[in-house]
């Protein structure tokens, strides 16, 4: 779980970027969960119709910028797992990724 520290500093947020970066684009960067849930409503509501064009184009654009951070943030993820699995094959012996145990085919 990732700690309101973490989040504002960027230090376990999305991307390569380091502390500080901003892949919103502008202002904090939300929570995975958080760009999420708005990026399921911004859909939800292009799928609904109705909108002007200029509506829609300002809702595309937004899913676009939210999808971007998803993708930061489940990158970032990714990376966090590759590197805990490579440390745990590189210590004690047996202590790899479960294949071991697995009969040779």
């Amino acid at each position: 779980m990732t700690t309101t520290d973490e989040q504002s500093t960027g230090s376990a947020g999305p991307g390569s970027g380091g502390a500080g970066s901003d892949p919103a684009g502008a202002g904090s960067t939300p929570a995975y969960e958080q760009a999420r849930d708005e990026l399921i409503e911004v859909v939800r509501r292009l799928e609904a119709g109705g909108s002007t064009l200029e509506e829609s184009l300002a809702l595309w654009e937004r899913g676009e910028e939210l999808a971007k951070v998803c993708r930061r943030w489940l990158d970032g993820a990714r990376a966090r797992l590759d590197a805990a699995l490579a440390e745990s094959e590189d210590g004690a012996p047996g202590a790899g990724t479960g294949d071991e145990d697995r009969p040779a085919r």
